[in-house]
């Protein structure tokens, strides 16, 4: 992918996301590299606030106040230099509106893009304003890391939900984390409420809500002890596993093989053994063997940094 920026000047972008916080920063682009000016800002900061419902609770009006006020905070003495301002948050996005959400239900339908330009707007900073999903801005948050901006990859974030990620940036919904991955009745657990979709088998709200009696590090914890690991629990994780191959082993056959990563806090149950050999079991036609898979460490960092690819990408077009 040429670089739209090579042999100019460079390029400054705020990256926002929201995760179990809100995170900005300004990241700098200059020949095809993408670094961050500084450490990035988040918000709560107080002890109080430091809760991963609390975003959650919040009225849209005032997470989207939040937003605004902390890019502010991030760029502070650069606001002129500002030239696009990427936003990243789980949930359906298209043309700048939230259109689904399940993990902040208060942004259902909200024109959050809108909402967040006027808010800067009103304080010097006039970039325009970038919308995407989350997953999205881990992927280009990756490529950049690694140095593929000109390959094709995905990534899979195991988390409260699941979150389905490509890079370079494509038209459509990829929300793949609400995949069908089978076709029992009793798979209900996804929090969109939907049957048999892979979130509802690997999300971490829907493991609680299928083991009452135990937590997911208890669940993946029985399922490893030897030598008498217990029946329940190794039979879920045996499912998990081929949950999440399943899922992959779709996207291979629609879009082509390529780079997987995969993260995310739950990535620590993944026995990525036992994954491959679950893919390689559904995935037989040749030409599309050559995919790869890597695990990589979640952070908000990479995100941010996804968030002013894809803000720095968009104004380009």
């Amino acid at each position: 992918m040429a670089n739209q920026n090579e042999n100019t000047a460079p390029h400054e972008s705020i990256g926002i996301i929201l995760a179990e916080r809100i995170y900005a920063g300004r990241v700098i682009s200059e020949a095809n590299a993408h670094q961050l000016a500084s450490e990035p800002v988040s918000y709560p900061m107080s002890a109080g606030e430091d809760d991963d419902d609390f975003l959650v609770e919040m009225p849209a009006e005032s997470v989207v106040a939040a937003i605004g006020d902390l890019a502010l905070k991030a760029v502070k003495g650069h606001e002129s230099s500002i030239a696009s301002v990427g936003l990243a948050l789980p949930g359906l996005v298209r043309k700048g509106v939230v259109e689904e959400a399940p993990n902040l239900p208060q942004f259902k339908g909200v024109r959050v893009q809108e909402l967040v330009s006027a808010h800067l707007a009103a304080r010097g900073v006039t970039a325009p304003v970038t919308l995407l999903n989350d997953a999205d801005a881990m992927a280009a948050g990756l490529a950049s890391r690694h140095g593929k901006l000109d390959h094709f990859i995905r990534v899979w974030t195991l988390g409260t939900g699941i979150g389905y990620g490509r890079y370079p940036f494509a038209d459509g919904v990829w929300e793949g984390g609400h995949t069908v991955v089978t076709l029992d009745n009793k798979e209900t657990f996804c929090g969109c409420g939907g049957r048999g979709h892979l979130e509802g088998i690997m999300g971490h709200r829907a493991m609680r809500l299928r083991f009452l009696d135990m937590e997911p590090e208890e669940v993946f914890e029985a399922a490893n002890r030897r030598p008498d690991p217990d029946p329940r629990c190794l039979e879920f994780k045996q499912l998990w596993h081929k949950a999440l191959a399943a899922a992959s082993a779709t996207t291979i056959h629609m879009g082509g093989s390529g780079k997987f990563y995969i993260t995310g806090y739950n990535v620590r149950f993944l026995d990525l053994a036992l994954f491959k050999d679950y893919l390689q079991q559904m995935v037989k036609m040749s030409p599309i063997q050559n995919y790869s898979v890597e695990v990589v460490k979640d952070d908000h960092l990479t995100r941010v940094i996804g968030a002013a690819v894809a803000a720095e990408q968009a104004s380009a077009r």
